[in-house]
């Protein structure tokens, strides 16, 4: 059992603890979405940082602390795009294509993110403690609005629309180069990066606002 006890020699202590802690963590990222959670070292992380492993076990507690809090922190940094993400003075329409884009854009910029959500799935559980995401508030506030003005179809489940736009960027991330190598595409080409945004907000839209299917 790993001791998290405060590390005995104060050399090892360090005068910004909130700096050390988001040096460790952005390390960490690197590396265990490099490596995965098994072929991550913390011998590793720590050599790339200006601290020991003896620290960040008094900081974190042991690896599988240290991936939650990196996990956490990801998942932070959507939450925050999404809670900021203001719709409210557009019409349903633009409002769910901006909410569609700022998924797009976020899992491009944050490849590291969806590498470590995969990871995390690979393991077969999510962490406790994480549960819902703002953009699922946004996106009953705009299906209400479609749905008021009749715009969009009755009966679509937010959660069930979150999937849809999330499987499309997770994909375009994760699945880059398998797909290149299958059909010479390579997913994140920016000449086409235009074209993948438009697409998934088309898409949305479509389901959006098509006739429902009996049955």
């Amino acid at each position: 059992m790993t001791s998290v006890e405060e590390p005995a020699d104060p050399g090892e202590r360090v005068r910004d603890p909130a700096r050390t802690r988001a040096e460790i963590l952005d390390v960490a990222t690197r590396e265990f979405a490099r490596a995965g959670y098994d072929g991550a070292r913390v011998d590793e992380i720590a050599a790339r940082t200006r601290t020991t492993k003896r620290m960040i076990y008094y900081y974190f507690g042991g690896k599988e602390q240290l991936f939650t809090a990196v996990l956490e922190r990801a998942y932070g940094l959507i939450r925050d795009a999404e809670q900021q993400l203001d719709v409210e003075h557009l019409d349903p329409v633009t409002a769910i294509r901006r909410l569609a884009g700022l998924t797009f854009d976020h899992c491009e910029r944050h490849p590291d993110f969806v590498r470590l959500v995969g990871i995390e799935n690979v393991q077969g559980a999510g962490r406790p403690g994480r549960t819902g995401s703002p953009a699922l508030d946004v996106i009953r506030r705009i299906l209400a609005a479609g749905q008021e003005s009749g715009v969009f179809r009755a009966g679509v489940d937010a959660v069930d629309l979150y999937a849809v736009i999330t499987s499309f960027c997770f994909f375009r991330v994760a699945n880059r180069h398998t797909f290149g190598t299958l059909f010479g595409r390579d997913l994140l080409d920016a000449e086409r990066r235009a074209h993948y945004r438009s697409m998934l907000s088309d898409m949305v839209v479509a389901y959006l606002t098509a006739e429902p299917t009996p049955g």
